[in-house]
């Protein structure tokens, strides 16, 4: 990949995006403290690189390809489920209809997950196959879709997350 037009920024994106396709996609080969672990170490990175991110503003043809399909994606949910056993559901209170509501509401760690790795997915596969010219640009619509979509899932999943494993888990030497 050549990465003339790409700042350093948009590299971090693109590897720590990369990681966390790989660590999903390998999700069953430890243990579920072991998989919270990872994901704890790699939503943050995820977090602060792409907030890194400078928006140029530049028009572009090419835009994120929404390549995984539903059954892929209800696999990926399926398969974190699993690891996250009853760790899997908590209970939310950013979302929009929490103002409404007089019951909590509940959200599961591997929707999010999926979540974010269908994004993320999609964002690797779109700048592997483009002209190096216009990787950067879609680092940029990653960015926007992070402020407009996918931020505050990472951010809830992590709370999650967070609270699942230092509850749960015995040892803490990750």
């Amino acid at each position: 990949m050549e990465n003339s037009t790409l700042s350093n920024n948009s590299l971090s994106v693109i590897a720590l995006t990369n990681e966390y396709c790989h660590a999903i996609e390998h999700c069953l080969e430890g243990t579920r403290d072991t998989f919270m672990a990872r994901m704890l170490k790699i939503l943050p990175r995820v977090y602060m690189a792409i907030s890194d991110v400078e928006l140029e503003g530049g028009y572009s043809d090419y835009y994120i390809e929404p390549v995984l399909d539903e059954m892929a994606y209800d696999q990926v949910r399926d398969t974190i489920a699993g690891v996250m056993a009853e760790e899997d559901v908590y209970l939310e209170v950013f979302v929009e209809d929490m103002k409404y509501s007089d019951t909590p509401i509940s959200s599961f760690v591997s929707e999010n997950l999926a979540d974010l790795y269908q994004e993320f997915y999609n964002l690797i596969q779109s700048v592997k196959d483009a002209p190096s010219e216009v990787r950067q640009s879609l680092v940029e619509q990653c960015k926007e879709n992070f402020i407009n979509y996918w931020g505050q899932t990472l951010c809830n999943v992590l709370r999650a997350l967070n609270n699942a494993f230092y509850n749960s888990s015995d040892d803490f030497d990750y």
